[in-house]
C-alpha cells in the first residue's frame, strides 16, 4: 500500500518542452497547421507576419499594414524597380466544357454595353486577361454581382475549353451559386473525401507522438522510414472543408471546380517587372510527340 501511494504521488511529466524541441520541424509544421483551422495562411504568411500587422478577413489571415516605415520604399519600388503583392486569397473558379456552351450561358450574366465580354477575341484565344462585371442571369442592368477577372486556357485543338474566373472572397458564394444555376450543375455522383479530415487526424497523431516521446528527435512511420511532414492547406477560407468542391451538369457536361488556394496569384508592379519575370522563369523546350 505504501508503494502504491508513492506511485500516485509522482508528478506527471510536463508536456511543455524547451524552445529547441518546439522549433523542430515535425512539431513546427504540426503547430502551424493547427493554427490554420479557422483562418487560412497564404504561402507568404511567415514573411508577412514578421513585418506586418495581421488581420483576419474572409477566412484568411492577411497582412494589413507594415510595422515599420516602409511606404517610401514601396513607392520607390513601384516607381523605379519592382514590387510584388500576394493575391492568393482571391478565389479561382474553373469552368470546363464545350466552348459554345460556355459562351452561350456566360452571355446571360454579362452585357456588351459595359465593355468587353467573355467572347472578346484577344481574351478568347488565351493571350490576354479580361475583366468585367457580372450580373444575375438575364437581369442586366439590375442585380449586379461584382467585378471579376478571367483567363482562357489557350486552345489545344479540342472543342473543350478551360476558363478560370478570379473573384473576391466576399463575392465568391453569390457568383458560384449563379454559375451553378445557369449551367444546371449539381454535385458529382462520386463522393470526394476532403483532404482536411485526414490531414487534421494525422497532425493530431504527430503532435501526440512528439509530446509523448519528448526525447526522440525523428519520428518514424510504420515501415520504419523517416516521416517528413508537409505543410497542407486545410480547405480554404471561403469553403467548409466538408463541402464538395466540384460540380457537373448532366445536360451540358460543364464542370465547375473550386480551385481556391490551389492556384496562387501574384502581382508585379513597376518598370522592372518584366525583367524579373524573364530572369526568374525559363522557357521550356518544345516537346515532340
Amino acid at each position: 500500500k505504501q508503494a502504491e501511494k508513492t506511485v500516485h504521488q509522482k508528478k506527471e511529466q510536463s508536456k511543455t518542452k524547451c524552445r529547441k524541441a518546439r522549433r523542430r520541424h515535425i512539431n513546427l509544421v504540426a503547430e502551424f497547421n493547427r493554427r490554420q483551422r479557422k483562418n487560412i495562411w497564404l504561402e507568404t504568411h511567415i514573411w508577412h507576419a514578421k513585418r506586418f500587422h495581421m488581420v483576419k478577413k474572409w477566412g484568411y489571415c492577411l497582412g494589413n499594414s507594415p510595422t515599420e516605415k516602409s511606404y517610401r520604399a514601396c513607392y520607390r519600388a513601384m516607381a523605379k524597380h519592382c514590387l510584388l503583392q500576394d493575391l492568393s486569397y482571391y478565389c479561382c473558379l474553373e469552368l470546363t466544357g464545350k466552348e459554345n456552351e460556355l459562351l452561350k450561358q456566360l452571355a446571360r450574366i454579362c452585357s456588351i454595353d459595359t465593355g468587353l465580354t467573355f467572347e472578346e477575341a484577344g481574351c478568347l484565344c488565351g493571350r490576354f486577361e479580361g475583366s468585367l462585371n457580372l450580373y444575375r442571369a438575364d437581369h442586366y442592368p439590375e442585380d449586379m454581382l461584382g467585378p471579376v477577372t478571367f483567363i482562357w486556357k489557350p486552345r489545344d485543338g479540342s472543342e473543350n475549353r478551360q476558363l478560370w474566373i478570379w473573384v473576391h472572397p466576399a463575392l465568391k458564394q453569390d457568383i458560384l451559386r449563379e454559375l451553378k444555376a445557369i449551367f444546371q450543375c449539381s454535385e458529382p455522383e462520386e463522393i470526394c473525401i476532403p483532404e482536411a479530415v485526414t490531414t487534421s487526424i494525422q497532425e493530431e497523431e504527430q503532435m501526440d507522438v512528439a509530446l509523448s516521446l519528448g526525447k526522440k528527435r525523428k519520428k518514424e512511420d510504420k515501415e520504419g522510414k523517416k516521416a517528413v511532414p508537409v505543410k497542407k492547406i486545410i480547405g480554404d477560407g471561403t469553403r467548409d472543408p466538408f463541402q464538395s468542391y466540384s460540380w457537373i451538369s448532366q445536360t451540358t457536361g460543364v464542370v465547375i471546380s473550386d480551385r481556391t488556394m490551389e492556384i496562387l496569384r501574384y502581382r508585379l508592379i513597376g518598370p522592372l517587372s518584366h525583367s524579373v519575370l524573364t530572369e526568374t522563369l525559363k522557357a521550356a523546350s518544345p516537346q515532340t510527340v
